[in-house]
């Protein structure tokens, strides 16, 4: 027996919210009423309604603003007005913004269930735009109930229909390549490879040889013929990790790739055509990184057709338990240990704390737990340990590389003092390069003369 819908209904008139309230309980809905759009907006995520209903005019926010800010989070929620008739108008505008329909008071319970059970059929058509409900099979490993995190997946399953670029945001731990991998599946190319390369993690000199391929000879250690990323992912996915990363001369290059759809190996005399998806992600601000000249604009548009934004981990609270659950049963089979679930205070305690390594640090957190636990349940001490281990003492690989490449090179300057030559020879690299290495880090070695 599939459950009742859900309504989210807002009113700030008690005598009318308690009647429309018993009237819709009576034809089977499942009816949540509250008497703002503020209160409405704190019980959404949890309530996770099939539609709201809201009357337009009310003190504090009123309904066209609780609209604007439901569409934002739920942009597939199905949402009714009720209005007065001096402000039809307001409606008309409203349903031009998005709202799915508006009623006039007074109004027949017919004309309301009527209503209803249209704006029901859009919300289910929408609700199979996540994916067929018995093949989840392409978000495999996406543990979610959240309500911002299904529409995010709603929105990347009508993506991977198609073939346009996708550019995911988000802070380091949250997924990104997870979410990547769901659209490849979702994707008429889901027979074709899935490869990923993280941008921030291979040197640069590296780097075009990575993605691109060589041919035997084109550089000292170039002993064979290498197949570059893009001819690897010919006819599936290639994952662009950590972009922002990206040296600028190899921006322009990429870009050409992506206008031209062909690549030449370096040292090779042809260009090889390739049929690649792009999906892109990094944890900064590419707008900063425009501005501050360090990525091109050309380029941001050409992979920024469409953007997923991930959520972190502490604006998804909700899901903190049901990932921990599914971490621990993963774990504890992989660890071959008799562990059946968390302490209440360990829930509490892993609600509570700040998790700014997102969901990778919740795992760790929990493989910690699981290995160190004696007894078949976690108990909150164990695990505030190993948060307070693990908090702030991790930074991303691509920032501790950049750190260290910083502290080298000013290193080499103060030891040469600022004789780029000299420096260049114990670096192990031409000057050409080293000033490369100098202007990615913003160096002057005048500086480190005296």
């Amino acid at each position: 027996m599939s459950n009742p819908a859900r309504i989210l209904l807002v009113d700030d008139d008690l005598g009318l919210l308690r009647l429309l309230s018993l009237r819709l309980e009576a034809a089977g809905f499942e009816v949540l009423p509250v008497d703002s759009g503020e209160t409405a907006l704190v019980r959404l995520s949890g309530f996770r309604p099939d539609l709201l209903i809201t009357d337009l005019r009310m003190g504090g926010m009123d309904g066209l603003a609780l609209f604007e800010q439901v569409h934002r989070r739920h942009p597939f929620l199905p949402v009714i007005i009720l209005t007065a008739h001096g402000t039809i108008p307001d409606a008309v505008q409203a349903t031009k913004r998005g709202v799915y329909s508006y009623l006039t008071k007074p109004f027949e319970s017919r004309e309301l269930l009527d209503q209803i059970r249209q704006a029901m059929d859009q919300s289910q058509t929408n609700a199979t735009l996540s994916g067929p409900s018995d093949d989840r099979q392409w978000r495999a490993g996406i543990i979610t109930r959240n309500a911002a995190m299904e529409d995010l997946l709603a929105r990347a399953y009508r993506v991977a229909g198609g073939d346009a670029s996708v550019f995911i945001e988000g802070e380091s731990g949250t997924g990104k390549e997870l979410l990547a991998k769901a659209i490849h599946r979702a994707s008429p190319r889901a027979a074709g490879p899935f490869i990923a390369v993280n941008c921030g993690a291979i040197p640069e000199n590296l780097l075009e040889s990575e993605l691109f391929g060589h041919r035997r000879g084109a550089f000292t250690g170039a002993v064979q013929d290498h197949q570059g990323l893009f001819v690897s992912a010919n006819g599936g996915t290639l994952f662009l990790d950590e972009i922002g990363d990206m040296p600028l001369p190899l921006q322009v290059k990429l870009l050409r790739v992506l206008q031209e759809r062909e690549v030449r190996p370096v040292g090779a005399p042809r260009l090889i055509p390739v049929n690649v998806r792009i999906v892109s992600a990094t944890h900064r601000t590419l707008d900063e990184e425009m501005r501050a000249g360090r990525f091109r604009e050309d380029l941001y548009y050409r992979l920024n057709v469409v953007t997923l934004s991930l959520p972190s981990l502490n604006q998804r609270r909700d899901d903190i338990p049901l990932l921990a659950e599914y971490f621990r049963d993963l774990l504890a089979r992989r660890y071959q240990k008799a562990i059946n679930g968390f302490s209440r205070e360990a829930i509490e305690s892993l609600m509570s704390a700040d998790w700014t390594g997102n969901v990778r640090q919740l795992y760790n957190v929990v493989e910690q737990a699981v290995a160190l636990s004696p007894g078949p349940q976690i108990q909150a001490g164990l695990l505030q340990d190993a948060i307070k281990d693990r908090i702030d003492d991790i930074v991303p690989f691509a920032d501790a590389r950049r750190q260290f490449e910083l502290e080298y090179l000013v290193g080499l300057l103060q030891m040469t003092r600022g004789n780029v030559t000299q420096a260049a020879r114990l670096a192990g690299r031409n000057r050409t390069e080293f000033y490369k290495l100098l202007h990615r880090h913003a160096l002057d070695p005048m500086q480190y003369k005296d």
